[in-house]
């Protein structure tokens, strides 16, 4: 049986870019958030379809048995920061307009709306033994990024590789450790799923072990995965590498087929 019901409040909104928005959640509803234990840490936050007719918080198992039209759609989105003392949470979302339920949201979201959420959960930190580290990916992935950037251990050489669509889209990104970013723009390119790729083999690495960090859109990720462990770059167990997102899918479009998709792309063999 689930506890109760654990949602944020929004407290204020910031645009970080054209394309980035920041959401910051405070409230009684966060009474029972835990402190997140990773660096990329995510939770599933529910937006309502158009419509609906109950509010946050909602019981979990009763909205289950609405039809799925009714239902709230979850989504994964990283924890950008987690304040212990205030209790607030904040959340970094991509918006495209009103494409999306989760850029929608974030777009329309002002101060006293409600959002129910489930975790945090998370599988990567910027390991300790590691002597190196590379972080790839595009803006749907910059906030994990930025949140890992800052996990870092002091001094250490790290890269950063962001594709986001044009200059007004770059984010200042900071780290303890000896950060280089190269941001890349996809705007009017040809090839788009090349772009992380070609640049990550234009790119000089840092010696020593290796842990890469590599999230985002899902062929240009696999070709970047391809890349790392074909020229034994890093390690598998080094390397942390998620499909976000896929070209010419909607949403639901590729939450249908993304189990299927990620169990084929870590069947290939370098």
């Amino acid at each position: 049986m689930e506890g109760e019901p654990v949602y944020g409040t929004v407290v204020r909104t910031e645009e970080l870019t054209p394309h980035l928005r920041r959401v910051v959640l405070g409230g009684d509803g966060l009474d029972g958030f835990a402190d997140p234990g990773f660096a990329d840490s995510y939770v599933n936050m529910f937006f309502l379809p158009e419509g609906a007719d109950y509010r946050p918080p909602f019981d979990a198992e009763a909205v289950r048995d609405l039809p799925r039209e009714q239902r709230p759609y979850p989504r994964r989105i990283t924890v950008r920061s987690w304040d212990r003392e205030r209790r607030e949470l904040a959340v970094d979302l991509a918006v495209h307009g009103d494409e999306g339920y989760a850029g929608r949201w974030a777009r329309h979201a002002r101060p006293g709306d409600r959002v129910q959420l489930r975790g945090p959960a998370g599988d990567y930190s910027p390991p300790a033994d590691a002597e190196a580290y590379l972080l790839v990916g595009d803006e749907s992935a910059l906030p994990a990024i930025a949140a890992c950037l800052e996990a870092v251990p002091e001094g250490r050489p790290v890269v950063a590789l962001v594709e986001v669509d044009g200059p007004d889209d770059e984010l200042a990104l900071h780290s303890p450790g000896d950060l280089r970013v190269t941001y890349v723009h996809r705007a009017g390119h040809a090839e788009p799923t090349r772009l992380l790729v070609d640049t990550l083999a234009a790119t000089r690495l840092p010696a020593g072990r290796l842990s890469a960090f590599v999230h985002g859109e899902a062929e240009s990720i696999r070709a970047v995965r391809r890349h790392l462990l074909g020229r034994s770059l890093t390690e598998p167990a080094m390397l942390s590498c998620s499909p976000y997102w896929r070209r010419g899918h909607t949403d639901e479009q590729w939450r249908s087929v993304k189990s299927d998709w990620v169990r084929a792309m870590h069947a290939e063999t370098p």
